[in-house]
């Protein structure tokens, strides 16, 4: 049944909890959770929305949102009402398309700067200025506290990384790229105080409104038109305060994250408390399973769950003598727990079978990939339909790109080659592929 009143929405091919995109296997929702977060009674909103009016299938994003496929066509605004309903919407409407922060799923929770207060006001800055509303739906911030579980490789339009873990520590930022790890990388733009985040935040995104062109809706579309020394010079004239240069700025690296630190129990800086992380097969999931995991949280972290940017969750604040347990009912649900499993190191986007742009069934091509590498875990592999690369924001160790069905090119990421990377060879059955991956040492034709 088709409802007679609309939801403003603005036209982007991005879907967004008011924007209902269509696709092969039906439309798609995106709900955008504040930092990743999302209690059981908003869980069992969105199984039983997903079951009402799509057919149950959900998928975890590479920004810790949660959206749900196969949406039946007719209902969309029956949908959202519902949604927004639950209070899974933004207080502005208008707002739902900027609120696009990421920040560590392990934020509060473990020895690094806590930076809750600062990720709350940012957000509010985002959904309470009318002006930034009109930002692209793709236009993302990063707030770093310095935790050990962090994503550093998804390029933000502003990142800001606390560079030590004190109670007021400095935050070095950079614009349209990541916080630098490797001597070799771009290092930070400047650096402010905590307290100086918030303005500084705002006074970039008007500055970005201000000085960008027509087309230009990314800040590395600024970036590459006025440079770092032009956008720095008119970032310090609008600001009240002196932006922190020099070595201190310029000789920072963030510290490596602790890999899979998504997967697996992870004590807290709460004394008895751990976090309990679990992965979703390929990032899919169903309404049954989130009402699951709904009960799980109810009964063991205080109704709380934590999106992650691996397509994983994080059950938070769970006793250390539960974590166990928890982690046993986890992979009871069909979750992985463990990084050795093959399936926590692959990604596939929702391929033909789910896009009209895929060339290959990549969900059911990494599901045979990962069985023939059981016995030799990739290093990480990203299955890709398409050039566009929906399923992963950064670069791969790996990466299949189907070039017809059942038929990939075969990359590595390497330093200083753009795209996908180097490439190892062309036109791999999946076989072939999988052959070459579990090698000890991949060869190359090129």
């Amino acid at each position: 049944m088709h409802e007679s009143s609309v939801l403003p929405v603005r036209p982007s091919a991005c879907p967004g909890l008011l924007r209902i995109v269509p696709s092969r296997d039906g439309g798609i929702c995106r709900i955008k959770l504040p930092c990743g977060q999302l209690d059981a009674r908003a869980a069992r909103a969105i199984a039983q929305a997903a079951k009402r009016h799509a057919d149950g299938m959900l998928e975890a994003t590479n920004r810790a949102n949660l959206q749900i496929r196969g949406i039946h066509a007719g209902i969309e605004n029956t949908l959202s009402r519902e949604l927004l309903a639950a209070g899974l919407g933004p207080r502005e409407l208008a707002a739902d398309d900027v609120r696009n922060l990421l920040v560590s799923p392990a934020l509060g929770l473990d020895m690094a700067f806590d930076a809750r207060r600062l990720a709350h006001q940012l957000l509010d800055l985002l959904e309470d200025t009318p002006r930034f509303h009109s930002l692209s739906p793709k236009f993302g911030i990063q707030l770093d506290g310095g935790e050990a579980l962090a994503m550093l490789e998804h390029p933000n339009d502003i990142w800001l990384s606390a560079i030590s873990d004190a109670a007021a520590p400095l935050f070095a930022f950079g614009l349209a790229g990541c916080p630098p790890r490797n001597e070799t990388d771009r290092p930070a733009l400047a650096a402010v105080t905590a307290e100086q985040v918030p303005l500084l935040v705002e006074t970039l995104l008007h500055l970005f409104l201000d000085l960008a062109g027509d087309g230009q809706t990314r800040m590395r579309h600024l970036r590459e038109t006025l440079g770092d020394k032009t956008l720095l010079e008119h970032l310090q004239q609008r600001l009240p305060f002196a932006l922190q240069l020099g070595p201190v700025v310029d000789n920072w690296r963030r510290p490596a994250p602790t890999a899979f630190a998504h997967l697996g129990i992870h004590p807290q800086r709460q004394p008895d408390r751990a976090m309990v992380g679990a992965g979703f097969v390929l990032g899919r999931l169903d309404s049954t399973l989130l009402l699951g995991l709904a009960d799980l949280a109810e009964r063991f972290s205080g109704g709380q769950l934590r999106l992650t940017p691996w397509q994983s969750l994080i059950l938070p604040d769970v006793a250390q003598s539960d974590a166990a347990v928890v982690l046993a009912a986890l992979a009871n649900l069909g979750l992985m727990t463990e990084a050795a499993q093959p399936l926590s190191r692959i990604v596939a986007c929702s391929g033909s079978s789910g896009c009209a742009r895929g060339l290959a069934d990549t969900k059911a091509d990494a599901l045979r990939l990962a069985e023939r590498l059981r016995h030799a875990p990739p290093a990480g592999v990203h299955l890709c339909g398409c050039p566009r690369s929906c399923a992963a924001a950064h670069v791969a160790p790996y990466t299949l790109l189907a070039v017809a069905d059942g038929r990939y090119d075969l990359f590595r990421r390497a330093d200083g080659v753009a795209g996908f990377g180097q490439p190892l060879a062309r036109n791999l059955s999946l076989d072939a592929a999988g052959d070459l991956l579990a090698a000890p040492g991949v060869p190359t034709d090129a």
